[in-house]
């Protein structure tokens, strides 16, 4: 009997699964919102919640529980300072799956999985000031 075992195992391992989730909570705490496959997307939902809630918790305890799933610090300060902030009053429900349609390639169903009142100005702001300060040099270096 397989009572209690939930979860999808998506054709990995488990030692696959547990990293790829990891990495894959950390982007979207990171960006706000990421595209991925519609089965990972619904699968995400669980891992990502979850550490929201150790977010809005913030204790120590629940900060050393979220950095051994997130393992980037600008992340983890990001979690408990400005979303746990903005998901005080909110019960549950931090995130959102959007279908978006079949992949080229192989067929597979697509999804957007993003948080529940996001930043827009969050998705792209790394590649935006890496351009940007990129811009600058080869400015000032032509002499």
């Amino acid at each position: 009997m397989r009572h209690r075992m939930g979860g999808r195992k998506l054709n990995k391992t488990s030692t696959h699964r547990k990293s790829m989730f990891a990495n894959m909570t950390t982007s979207l705490l990171k960006h706000e919102q990421i595209k991925t496959t519609l089965p990972k997307a619904k699968e995400l939902r669980r891992f990502a919640d979850k550490i929201i809630t150790l977010g809005k918790q913030g204790t120590l305890h629940a900060r050393r529980q979220a950095a051994a799933v997130v393992r980037d610090d600008e992340v983890l300060r990001k979690l408990f300072d400005t979303l746990a902030e903005r998901y005080k009053d909110r019960a549950g429900g931090y995130t959102r799956v959007l279908r978006a349609g079949h992949r080229y390639g192989d067929n597979a169903p697509l999804a957007i999985i993003e948080l529940v009142d996001r930043d827009p100005d969050v998705k792209g702001a790394e590649d935006k000031a890496r351009a940007e300060a990129e811009a600058e040099q080869v400015v000032e270096a032509p002499e």
